[in-house]
């Protein structure tokens, strides 16, 4: 019995991550090139995990690549110049993901949150309210 629990625990928390993205999102991330499709899943995902960990923030959007372009790998990304917006503030961010071969579902994601954005450096990288 312990062996049953050993072996399900494991496949529960594999299984709750690989189906965050819904049925619309999928159609849509389906249309995108593969490399975008593993970007904009990733970049959904911490949305996500940001918004539900207990972080205090309430994301609305994520972009991998602010300041520096992340390091893409056939089914894994890293996007250390990452940025996110929450109430109207970006802040920093970087991401490690990894997703199926289809690029849809995310199987792993950690993130670290870095210092908010000044204000005066919007302009320069795109960012916006």
């Amino acid at each position: 019995m312990l062996k049953l629990f050993a072996i399900l625990i494991p496949l529960a928390s594999v299984a709750s991550s690989a189906y965050a993205v819904d049925p619309a999102m999928k159609k849509q991330l389906e249309k995108l090139d593969p490399s975008e499709r593993m970007e904009q899943a990733c970049d959904a995902e911490a949305m996500k995990r940001i918004g539900t960990d207990k972080t205090g923030f309430k994301p609305d959007k994520v972009i991998a690549y602010t300041f520096g372009d992340p390091a893409m790998n056939p089914d894994s990304m890293n996007a250390p110049g990452a940025v996110f917006r929450s109430k109207g503030d970006w802040y920093h961010l970087s991401y490690s993901c990894v997703t199926g071969p289809k690029h849809i579902h995310v199987r792993d994601l950690s993130y670290q949150i870095g210092d908010k954005v000044p204000r005066d450096a919007w302009q320069e990288h795109y960012l916006y309210d």
